[in-house]
């Protein structure tokens, strides 16, 4: 298997930009009718998404060790889709097609080889960590709304209890889907530690444009059941006993809500900082919750930002850069989590002030990155609630 060769044609298939999915998607469901259904009726936030990851993956085979978990856990993930062994040929027939339709006379036996092997170990992982996760967990949970609470215009706190117990690690995400939007999930992180009751918090912000975060917001009811898909991503959790630092946007305060409840749960002695950035004082709509845990975590220290607001009695200014005014942070883990425009800001203000990449924790629900990404491969997408 030749992986020079196969990054060469790649790079030569993506250049030809949306004509890619649109020509995959088409021959795809023409090929196999019944796997249309399988994806949302609107297709344009999609579109882009499958083909860019898959190849990618494909593409850089000789690096497959390391993509090994991400493999493991979209294989996992996908479950909740129906996707099932025998859909894995059908995808990658319709890929050989596309790769062959883009590369004209370039398409040769021995490409296709590798295009067929290389997808074939890619498959073959997918489909194995999905057959032993079939064996102890089910495909998704069905969760009930027991409360629903406006706590701003935009934002919506729910409480929804699974009817069975979902175990997760503070700070990973699970994708949500509701009846008002089938087919359409979107991942939200759990506020609280994983509970034997199956109760969940989650916390949604409307998007603009977010049709999934909309309905969540606005039109969902008590009683209403949504359904809950295994939890992904770990680059949120902490699993050391070093001492922290939170930098979060907005609902980006969900998945640090739930390490506090972690570390509130440890017999450890360590210090946390909790910068929690809004516009104004009516976006810091969880802040007693918040508060609480000051009182039960001896070391923690919780300094609410505001951006607009500049008549309130707190720190003014862009999360980050008052957290660095708060330093310096020598040795301190440092978590940020918000929208991809304030998490993107945040690294580059971090990095700027001399601080590692490797101590700056993120999780990245865009497309193919790495590990712990958590985009799917037949479908997948994030409503940054932020």
């Amino acid at each position: 298997m030749d992986t020079v060769r196969l990054r060469e044609s790649w790079n030569t298939v993506a250049g030809f930009g949306g004509q890619v999915p649109l020509f995959f998607y088409s021959t795809l469901f023409l090929t196999n009718p019944p796997i249309r259904e399988m994806f949302p009726a609107g297709m344009s936030a999609q579109r882009d998404k499958l083909l860019s990851a898959l190849g990618r993956v494909v593409a850089h085979v000789d690096e497959l060790d390391a993509a090994v978990p991400f493999l493991q856990q979209l294989g996992r993930d996908h479950r909740k889709f129906a996707v099932t062994a025998d859909h894995y040929p059908a995808v990658g027939q319709a890929l050989l097609a596309t790769l062959k339709h883009f590369l004209s006379e370039n398409w040769t036996a021995e490409l296709a080889a590798d295009w067929t092997a290389a997808y074939t170990l890619v498959a073959d992982v997918m489909k194995a960590a999905a057959q032993e996760a079939a064996q102890h967990t089910p495909p998704w949970w069905n969760a009930e709304v027991v409360r629903h609470e406006r706590r701003t215009v935009d934002v919506a706190v729910l409480t929804v209890r699974t009817d069975r117990p979902l175990h997760y690690a503070a700070g990973q995400s699970v994708a949500v889907e509701t009846q008002l939007r089938p087919r359409m999930w979107r991942y939200y992180s759990p506020t609280n530690v994983a509970r034997d009751d199956g109760l969940l918090e989650l916390h949604v912000r409307m998007v603009d444009g977010g049709v999934v975060s909309t309905a969540l917001v606005q039109g969902i009811q008590l009683g209403d059941v949504l359904r809950v898909g295994a939890p992904v991503g770990g680059s949120l959790t902490v699993d050391h006993e070093r001492d922290i630092l939170l930098i979060a946007g907005g609902t980006g305060l969900a998945p640090f809500k739930a390490l506090l409840g972690q570390i509130a749960n440890e017999q450890l002695r360590r210090e946390v900082h909790l910068f929690v950035g809004a516009r104004c004082m009516r976006d810091l709509y969880d802040m007693p919750a918040i508060e609480a845990f000051e009182r039960a975590i001896p070391g923690l220290r919780v300094i609410p930002v505001l951006s607009e607001d500049k008549e309130a009695n707190v720190p003014h200014g862009l999360v980050s850069e008052v957290a660095l005014r708060y330093g310096p942070w020598p040795a301190q883990e440092v978590y940020v989590c918000g929208s991809p425009a304030m998490v993107a800001a945040t690294r580059d203000t971090l990095r700027a002030a001399g601080m590692g990449d490797h101590r700056v924790h993120y999780e990245d629900f865009q497309g193919y990155g790495g590990p712990t990404s958590a985009t799917g491969f037949l479908q997948g997408d994030k409503e940054y609630p932020v």
